[in-house]
């Protein structure tokens, strides 16, 4: 079973990374793929390697919290790898494991690919479980939950994306010419994990 594959990124596509390792290229799918494009480094992922009759699929996360989370995620029924992928696109480890937690079901309905049925599952099969997952997830400020009017309003959205894409190394004017393509096609309701995801595919591209 592998745990962690370490290689430079040698191919990406919207849901998937090839990684070079030692000459063998892996198809890794991850929740954000166009945020390992700008390294020439090696990178790590964490490796949840999920095996079916007709398929064998890998999964990859930047950090083990992220790891543990999509596999509490699949002991969800109804909840798959593409949805539980999906998830961790749109949100945070601990903002999810909190939402959890609070009974939220307005945030998870949020994320991508859950209704109401699934977020209420998520609640009855994970809330008791996730407390022993990692003690620092126990409670994420009410205001990352409060999506009405913080974390759903496009604009302070965009701050919390624009430092993190900061971070990255992007400059001003181009993350001011993403966001220029963007604004028109965003609710008012993507957290800033999913704008990071739409500006880095559009800065990817050019």
């Amino acid at each position: 079973m592998i745990d962690y594959l370490r290689g430079k990124v040698a191919h990406l596509e919207s849901e998937y990374v090839v990684l070079d390792v030692h000459d063998v290229g892996y198809r890794v799918f991850t929740p954000n793929p166009y945020g390992l494009a700008r390294t020439e480094e090696a990178v790590q992922l964490f490796i949840y390697h999920h095996v079916r009759e007709d398929a064998i699929h890998l999964f990859g996360f930047t950090t083990r919290d992220e790891q543990a989370l999509f596999r509490r995620l699949l002991e969800v029924s109804g909840i798959g790898p593409k949805v539980a992928l999906g998830v961790l696109a749109g949100g945070r480890p601990e903002a999810v494991v909190s939402a959890i937690q609070q009974e939220n079901v307005t945030f998870l309905m949020k994320l991508p690919g859950i209704g109401r049925k699934t977020a209420q599952r998520m609640i009855l099969d994970l809330k008791d479980k996730l407390g022993a997952v990692d003690s620092r997830w126990a409670v994420a400020s009410m205001t990352e939950l409060d999506l009405p009017a913080s974390a759903s309003d496009s604009s302070s959205a965009w701050a919390a994306a624009r430092e993190a894409l900061t971070g990255l190394g992007y400059r001003d004017a181009e993350l001011d010419k993403a966001w220029h393509v963007l604004k028109d096609n965003v609710t008012g309701e993507e957290s800033p994990d999913v704008l990071i995801k739409k500006a880095l595919q559009q800065l990817f591209q050019g």
